[in-house]
């Protein structure tokens, strides 16, 4: 195992993800549950010196105030575990950590998380104020807790997308944008990314905001040697059409239409229920069939927003598809799950596996990392199990 203390910055610290992070973390240092959808605690990894959990220490920032704790009591009420004194101390243990949650920014972000955001958003900064403002709260939290390295994780809400520009494409130009306070340029995940990667923090990009590791950023990335990855944890719908869809390329059957419905409860398909939020979700979503099946059927997301569902999430899928003599047949499979529970052990690896790259000296993308994500960066292979085997080059290489 690794030595040292490793701190891991969420960003939206307070939302249904962080918190089961936490929380899922917190259960498993205590030996109350087993680490169930951690590939990193499989005996692939045995021989990588990964850092533990139980040097793990949280912070993060957010831009709502408060203590979730009825969220804390939902992801216990659903877990394994029945002993009410080890509940508590988990509970006990959670408020203090959100207790030290810095704050964060909304820039850009659209009404729909502007309206979320309350005394711990940042106000009335430029924008290398803003950048200034996150890396202090980067090296306080290090400094604080004496951490050897920090892994900074984007669990925020879905952002409307950023249109590239010239300003994004190269790391000079952003620089300029960034010293003339061109404001419409950047989103807040542009300035989390951007800072945790000046202090050489690795950035995983769980969300869909396009505007978080832009090429500018990516270049400062290599440069600097610093591991980032993203885009969109792939946790449902999209992972099982990336292990489905090359059955049909297997057997040469013709996919005709694949139409997805989604309907999602909690913070995250409130905000999906605004279009310009939807959009960049649907983006990262749509482009995993063409690229496996090498053609475009018709094929549409869609998602809506269900209060009562809370961290629910159901997915139905319709694939129509043609075989011999041109005869039209179907397939159907509903995905039903607890969206913050399929994520979280996503993220805990991510963080290992990124703090383990970090230690290796590796820098810029991580394609690695491609099966965890719907859109990865810099990865034209969409196959599930060759992005998986992907990961098993890796670690057999890393040994």
């Amino acid at each position: 195992m690794k030595k040292g203390k490793l701190g891991v910055w969420l960003i939206g610290a307070r939302g249904s993800i962080s918190t089961t992070v936490i929380v899922g973390s917190l259960a498993l240092r205590r030996g109350l549950t087993e680490p169930i959808g951690m590939i990193t605690a499989t005996d692939l990894f045995d021989d990588a010196a990964l850092v533990d959990l139980g040097a793990i220490e949280f912070g993060g920032c957010d831009i709502r105030s408060g203590q979730p704790r009825h969220l804390v009591r939902q992801i216990l009420g659903l877990s394994e575990i029945v002993d009410p004194e080890s509940c508590m101390e988990i509970e006990q243990e959670f408020a203090r950590i959100v207790s030290g949650i810095d704050k964060g920014t909304a820039r850009n972000c659209g009404d729909a998380i502007q309206q979320l955001t309350d005394s711990m958003v940042l106000k009335d900064c430029s924008l290398r104020e803003e950048v200034s403002e996150i890396r202090q709260c980067l090296q306080q939290f290090r400094q604080k807790k004496s951490l050897t390295d920090i892994v900074v994780v984007n669990l925020a809400s879905t952002e409307p997308a950023l249109e590239l520009g010239g300003c994004h494409l190269d790391l000079e130009s952003f620089e300029s944008c960034l010293d003339r306070n061109d404001s419409k340029a950047v989103k807040a995940s542009t300035i989390y990314a951007y800072a945790a990667v000046q202090e050489g923090c690795p950035y995983i990009n769980f969300t869909p905001s396009s505007g978080a590791l832009v090429p500018a950023i990516i270049e400062l990335a290599e440069r600097n040697r610093v591991p980032v990855m993203g885009n969109d944890g792939k946790t449902g719908e999209t992972l099982v059409k990336s292990a489905l869809a090359p059955m049909f390329v297997c057997r040469n059957l013709a996919v005709l239409s694949w139409e997805g419905f989604n309907i999602l409860g909690n913070m995250d398909g409130s905000i999906l229920k605004h279009p310009e939020n939807r959009e960049s979700k649907i983006k990262t979503k749509d482009q995993v069939l063409a690229r496996i099946l090498g053609y475009a059927p018709h094929s549409r997301v869609h998602i809506d927003y269900v209060p009562s569902l809370d961290d629910q999430k159901t997915a139905w899928d319709f694939i129509h598809f043609k075989g011999f003599l041109g005869a039209k047949m179907s397939l159907q499979f509903v995905w039903q799950g607890y969206d913050s529970m399929l994520a979280a052990p996503l993220v805990l690896d991510l963080v290992r596996l990124a703090e383990f790259a970090k230690r290796r000296g590796e820098g810029g993308l991580m394609p690695q990392l491609a099966s965890y994500f719907k859109a990865p960066l810099g990865v034209e292979e969409q196959r599930l199990y060759e992005q998986y085997k992907m990961l098993l080059d890796y670690a057999e290489m890393a040994k």
